[in-house]
C-alpha cells in the first residue's frame, strides 16, 4: 500500500530524514516512535504529499506522491499534530465542509458526516456546538471524523492522542484499531503505552534514520551484544538449596557452546530462602541455553522454583536504540 525508497529530506543544511527505506502494507497499524526531533512529523508530510522529499520515492497505492500528489491526497485521511478546525463552526459543519472539499456528491454527504461523527462519538450535543467550545479531546475527536468522513484506505494520524485525558486516550486507540481492522493506517507517537495498545508493527526513528523496525520481538531479535556480535538472551532463576555469595562462581561451570559467554550477573538472598538470580548469555542457543541452565542447577544441587528467559521490552528496546551511545551509528543486524 505505501512504498518508501532512499527518502531524504532537507531544510536548508538540515537533513531531517535520512535515506529511509520501508514499507506498509493493507489492513496494518504502523507506529512511527522516536523522541521529539526524530523526524516523524516529516515523513507524515511526505507521505502525504504536502512536502516533497529531497531525494527518493513515495509511492502511495503505486501512485507516486511526487508525480501526482492531489491523487495521493484522494487515498489518505490525514490528522496533523495541530488539527486544523475551524472554531466558529459546529462539528456538523465542519464535517460537512470537509466532505465537500473531499470532492463528496452532495447525495453522499449526509451518510459520511453521520457515518464519521458516529465513529467518532460526535452524535450527541457536540455535534451541533461550536467546536471552540468543545473540551480538548472533542475537538480531538473533531479531527479525526474530518480524516475518515470520506472513507480513505488510508489513515495518517500524527499523535492522535496528544493532550487527551485517560478516557479519552482510551476510546480514541479503541477508535484506530477498530479502523485498522480494514485499512492502513499509520501513526506517530513518543508514548511507548501507544504503540504497545494499537499498532501490529513499529518503526523506531532516531535523528532522521530508522534505528529499527518489526515487533518488538523481531527488532529484539536483531539488537547484538557489544562482546560476540550475537544476541543477547537475559535470565531469571529463583533457586533453593543455594547462596547469593557462592553461586555467582558456580555459574562458570555452565556448559554453552564456544564463543558464548555470561555478563551481569546478579545474585540476591529472597525473604522466601531462595536465591534470585539474573544473568545474560551474550549469543542465543534456543533452547540449548535452558537445557545448559537445568542440568547445571542439577549438578550443584540447586531446585530450581522458577526459571525464566525475560524478553527485552519496547521501553528497553527504544531506550537502547535512541541512547547518546547509538547515536550516528548503524544497528547492527546478523
Amino acid at each position: 500500500m505505501i512504498e518508501v525508497k532512499n527518502v531524504s529530506k532537507k531544510y536548508g543544511n538540515f537533513e531531517a530524514v535520512r535515506d529511509l527505506s520501508f514499507s506498509v502494507g493493507k489492513v496494518e497499524v504502523l507506529g512511527f516512535l522516536g523522541p521529539n526531533g526524530a523526524g516523524k512529523t516529516t515523513i507524515m508530510k511526505m507521505l502525504t504529499g504536502y512536502h516533497f522529499p529531497s531525494q527518493g520515492q513515495v509511492t502511495i497505492n503505486g501512485i507516486s506522491a511526487q508525480d501526482d500528489p492531489i491523487a495521493v491526497k484522494n487515498l489518505i485521511g490525514y490528522l496533523p499534530e495541530s488539527v486544523p478546525l475551524y472554531g466558529d463552526m459546529s462539528a456538523e459543519e465542519y464535517l460537512y465542509f470537509a466532505a465537500s472539499a473531499r470532492g463528496l456528491p452532495k447525495t453522499e454527504q449526509g451518510a459520511a458526516v453521520n457515518r464519521a461523527l458516529a465513529a467518532c462519538g460526535l452524535e450527541g450535543p457536540a455535534r451541533t456546538q461550536r467546536i471552540d467550545s468543545l473540551s480538548k479531546g472533542f475537538r480531538q475527536r473533531a479531527g479525526l471524523a474530518q480524516a475518515i468522513v470520506h472513507d480513505p484506505p488510508i489513515l495518517i494520524l500524527d499523535e492522535p492522542t496528544s493532550g487527551l485525558d485517560p478516557n479519552q486516550i482510551i476510546e480514541i486507540r479503541a477508535l484506530i484499531r477498530e479502523l485498522g481492522k480494514r485499512k492502513t493506517v499509520i501513526l506517530s507517537t513518543h508514548l511507548l503505552q501507544e504503540v504497545e495498545a494499537v499498532c501490529s508493527r513499529v518503526l523506531i526513528l532516531n535523528e532522521g534514520r530508522i534505528a529499527a523496525q518489526g515487533t518488538p520481538e523481531e527488532i529484539a531479535g536483531t539488537l547484538k551484544s557489544p562482546e560476540n556480535n550475537r544476541p543477547s538472551e537475559l535470565w531469571e532463576l529463583q533457586l533453593k538449596g543455594a547462596d547469593a555469595a557462592g553461586i555467582k562462581g558456580s555459574l562458570t561451570s555452565l556448559d554453552l557452546p564456544a564463543g558464548f559467554n555470561i555478563t551481569d550477573v546478579s545474585a540476591e538472598n529472597m525473604e522466601t530462602g531462595t536465591v534470585r538470580l539474573c544473568f545474560k548469555i551474550n549469543g542465543t542457543a534456543g533452547t540449548e541455553s535452558g537445557e545448559s541452565i537445568f542440568n547445571w542447577a542439577v549438578s550443584h544441587g540447586y531446585k530450581i522454583v522458577s526459571m525464566s528467559q525475560k524478553k527485552p521490552s519496547l521501553e528497553d528496546l527504544f531506550v537502547t536504540l535512541t541512547s547518546e551511545e547509538r547515536r550516528g551509528k548503524p544497528l547492527t543486524k546478523e
